[in-house]
Parts: C-alpha cells; structure tokens; sequence
C-alpha cells in the first residue's frame, strides 16, 4: 500500500487554552500513604468534588508516580462528562510490583487507609493490576463498605436510606453480575462478570459506531491489539464478532501475528486461555521480535489497551504508513507525551487518523457505574450492554455533529467535554 503524506498541524486554539486552564488547576484533595512493611507508596488524587463526590479506579504498577495518578484523575473527570453522574474526576494509584507475593496484604492495608474516602466521597473500582472483582470488592467489603461507589452514593445523590439501600444494592447484583447471553461472553462456562468485559465491550462499539456514523463499515478491517489484559482480549473478541480482522496482538511478553486475520473462534480462543490476564498460547513471538514487527503489518484499526503513555511517535508513522484508519484509546493516555492531556505525539495521531480519546472509547465500566446508580434500573446483559453502546454512540455523534472530519475527533471531543466543566 502506499504510503500518505501525513499532517502536521496544531489543536485550536479554544480548546488548547480551555485544557490548559483544565489541567493547570491543582487538584481538591491528594491523599499519600506510605508502607511501612514493604516500601510500597501511594496516592488518591480528587481532582475536584464537582456534584459532591468523585470516582475512579485503583491502579499497581512498578514506577507509577503521583504525577501519573494526578493525569488520570482529570481524564477521568472528563470522563464523567461523557458516561455520567456529573461529578468530579479521581484516580487511586499505588507504587509496588504487582508480581509480588505481597500484593494482597499491600492492598489490604491500602483500601483500610482510604475507607473514610470511600465512606463519604470517593467512589472507585479495578484497573491496572488491580481486579474489580478479585480484588476492590473483598477489601472494600472488609472494610464495611457495601459497595466501591458507596462515596459517590453518599456525597452526590444525598439518597434516603432507602434509596441508597436501592442503589448499592443495584451496584452489588450488576457489577457482579455473571454474563450469561451468549452474544456478550466467549464461553458462559467461564463465568466472566460485567466488569470484565464492559470496558473492552465499549472500546469496540466505538469501532463500529465510528464507521456507522461517518459513513463507512467496520467488516473486514484489519486491527492490531496492544495489551491482552481484560480490556484488550474483551475489545478483541468483539471486534472479531463484528466482522473486523484481528491481525496482531502485542501483550508483555510477546505475541501473535497473522496477515490474513485470526478466526472469531481463534480470537475468542485466546481470551480464554489467558493466564490471568496474560496471553497464553503456542508459538508466540518473543516480546522484542514482535515490537520491532507489529507497527509494520497493515491495518486499519490501532487498539492500544495497555499502561498508559507506551505508544510512540515511530509506532504511529508507521502504522499510517500501513493505512491506518482509527485508533480507540482502551488505554487511558496511551502515547507516550510528558503532558496531562495532548502532547505531541497524540497531537500528531490526532491530526492524521480518527483517534477515539480514552474517556469516550474506554468510558465503559464509568457508564456501569452511573447506569446502576439510577432508579429501578433493569439489571440484564442486554439492558447494560445497550445502555454502555448507547451512551457512546452519543458521544461520537455530537463529535460528528460538531465536525464531519475523520481527523480531529479528540480535539473536537475534549472541546465539547471541558466546555461542560470550565
């Protein structure tokens, strides 16, 4: 395929002073705590307590520092924007190898720290290294907590005891829910909740509601898969149920190729035989074969849903080079600039490709959260998948209704975001 000219060109000015003014506004509240059996450090950051509370998941990694915490807890208020309640954005992070066998008792002691948080204000859940069902859920219940968005119950709906008996409750059965319609799990012997197949649910219809709206069909595309944790298998196999062509999966310690695009069933084979939330399979290539060789397969459908700021100006030109359509951000702030929001090198993807921005693409288990904390809800496979498909498919329209352009979504969507919260 030849290769096209790519564009360099500059956000509006708008939006540039809106997010600027967005991002250099401290944040409400920073919680840091401090281990002292095993060293391990961590942060909440409370963007701001807009509507009374605010929400977002807990993260472990090796490194992360309070400056990552902090870019994630303004993403997620502008997430919020998007999936609901109105309320401020949050983001609980926590420095300490994952690997270690000490994980569970870091945790234990970290969600007892942050429980009057989470008691009155805070509301949050699973995400990077950090299960909403294995593990936020038992911590947070041990701590008396009837559910993680129990501070986002409390501080921004104000309920009676009887309404926030109805939606905790609501809270507990569908976040906890086992998916039990086959269209939505790849095995229901497996068993797989809401939670862990929600985000990637979401990151995947806004594939397919992107060339739906602007005017084009996502059966047989070919799309490349970074991360093969919970969100990238789950965005892998509904890709591959709507038609599209898995061609490369790239995870931590390697990965699979094939040109002429894996099966549904071998796509939906490789969610299942994870290990964890690793993949798992024969013949896979070596972690550094297959990131000098994935950039440059054809494809055009990008789906990075591994840590944050791994994407690279190179892996973007050569992927245009590739015919490069769209990229869905099922990774929150997935390239790899030193700002909160656009730098550089997202700039650039934004300007050449469709770039489906973090908090519309990934707003999915947000959605879950919000859609459970409403009045007498249906709590059904059906009803909470369509809610999360829905609620997307809106966010793109007024992209789509603000500007027709395939380049520029995420500066269009982040003007229709901040323009709610400035």
């Amino acid at each position: 395929m030849a290769s096209r000219a790519v564009r360099r060109f500059s956000s509006t000015p708008c939006m540039r002073d809106m997010l600027q003014r967005f991002e250099s506004k401290p944040p409400a509240v920073v919680f840091e705590w401090h281990d002292a059996q095993t060293g391990a450090e961590g942060w909440v950051v409370i963007n701001s307590l807009r509507g009374g509370a605010a929400g977002g998941g807990t993260r472990m990694r090796k490194g992360l520092n309070k400056h990552e915490v902090l870019s994630l807890a303004k993403t997620m208020e502008i997430k919020f924007a998007v999936s609901g309640p109105p309320i401020g954005g949050a983001k609980s992070g926590i420095n300490f190898d994952p690997k270690d066998p000490r994980k569970k008792e870091v945790l234990s002691r970290w969600y007892k720290a942050v429980t009057p948080l989470l008691k009155n204000y805070y509301g949050t859940g699973g995400d990077l290294n950090v299960d909403e069902m294995a593990d936020v859920i038992p911590f947070t219940e041990q701590f008396g907590l009837w559910h993680p968005q129990e501070g986002i119950v409390q501080g921004h709906y104000n309920p009676s005891p009887q309404q926030k008996i109805q939606k905790l409750g609501q809270l507990r059965t569908g976040v906890a829910k086992v998916i039990e319609d086959t269209v939505f799990t790849p095995a229901p012997s497996m068993k797989y909740h809401i939670a862990d197949m929600i985000t990637g649910y979401g990151v995947a219809e806004s594939i397919r509601h992107f060339y739906n709206i602007w005017g084009d069909q996502i059966r047989g595309k070919r799309a490349i898969v970074q991360g093969w944790g919970n969100v990238g298998a789950a965005a892998g196999f509904y890709l591959a149920q709507c038609g599209a062509k898995i061609v490369g999966i790239v995870d931590r310690e390697g990965g699979v190729i094939n040109k002429e695009g894996f099966t549904e069933d071998e796509v939906a084979k490789f969610m299942i035989s994870r290990q964890g939330t690793k993949l798992n399979c024969a013949n896979m290539i070596p972690y550094e074969q297959i990131m000098h060789e994935v950039w440059d397969i054809n494809a055009e459908i990008f789906v990075p849903c591994a840590a944050s700021r791994l994407v690279e100006k190179d892996h973007l030109e050569r992927l245009i080079k590739g015919g490069l359509q769209v990229i869905s951000a099922g990774a929150n702030v997935p390239f790899n600039d030193p700002e909160i929001f656009m730098g550089a090198t997202s700039e650039f993807a934004d300007m050449n490709v469709a770039v489906i921005p973090d908090f519309i693409a990934n707003c999915g288990m947000a959605r879950v959260f919000a859609y459970l904390m409403g009045d007498a809800v249906e709590i059904t496979d059906h009803a909470i998948f369509q809610d999360c498909s829905l609620t997307i498919r809106r966010a793109l329209e007024q992209v789509h209704a603000k500007s027709s352009g395939k380049t520029g979504i995420t500066t269009t969507a982040y003007e229709i975001a901040l323009r709610q919260l400035i």
